[in-house]
């Protein structure tokens, strides 16, 4: 069965084309990140999940972002990737993904959608967007949630803050735009993400 790392560190490719993704997943596991998402909104996303998951697979989570429908947590099932992460809690989303095998982590900003998500057999839950929710927001989320459930914090978390977003409660982190943004390079994604890497081991 597939699970989330202990400490899930998630690169969230938003943009990546598939010329270029071979080159970043390369850096990105090298640099000891293990979970590599790639949002259905960018160029060919598919194409780019397939060829993460046929290089990196065996060495790392791969699959998507921004799934909002069953039909393409099922499409992103096919490529052989094993993570599905919305942006919104859906009981069909994470059936869909559920049945497939695939790891589920929908998008919750209440404890309402986080219990909805919880009900619906999710692994975990994006906590997004932490810029808005805060430090104090994750800590009150923690208290309530179910003991051992992994709350993943998305939205504004950098190297620099990663130890303090750990230290509230989260049990891991995302990281879209400080980490990679179109057009950057390879190298300098290699240095963000080893200071993601060194960040998490306080």
């Amino acid at each position: 069965m597939t699970v989330l790392p202990r400490r899930p560190l998630i690169a969230i490719l938003r943009g990546v084309a598939p010329d270029e993704v071979l080159a970043l997943g390369e850096v990105l596991v090298e640099a000891g990140i293990e979970v590599i998402e790639v949002p259905l909104n960018s160029p060919e996303p598919l194409v780019s999940i397939r060829r993460l998951q046929d290089a990196f697979g065996a060495r790392a989570l791969i699959g998507a972002g921004t799934v909002l429908a069953p039909e393409q947590a099922l499409e992103v099932a096919a490529t052989g990737a094993k993570l599905c992460v919305s942006p919104h809690v859906s009981r069909e989303v994470v059936g869909a993904a559920k049945l497939r095998g695939l790891v589920s982590l929908p998008g919750a900003m209440t404890p309402t959608e986080a219990f909805a998500a919880w009900r619906a057999g999710a692994d975990g839950i994006k906590l997004f967007p932490l810029e808005v929710l805060g430090l104090g927001g994750l800590k009150a989320f923690k208290a309530v949630l179910p003991a051992g459930w992994p709350v993943v914090a998305v939205g504004g978390v950098t190297a620099d803050d990663l130890a303090d977003v750990l230290a509230a409660g989260a049990d891991g982190a995302g990281f879209g735009s400080w980490l990679y943004r179109p057009g950057r390079p390879p190298a300098e994604v290699a240095a963000r993400a080893r200071a993601i890497v060194a960040g998490a081991r306080g």
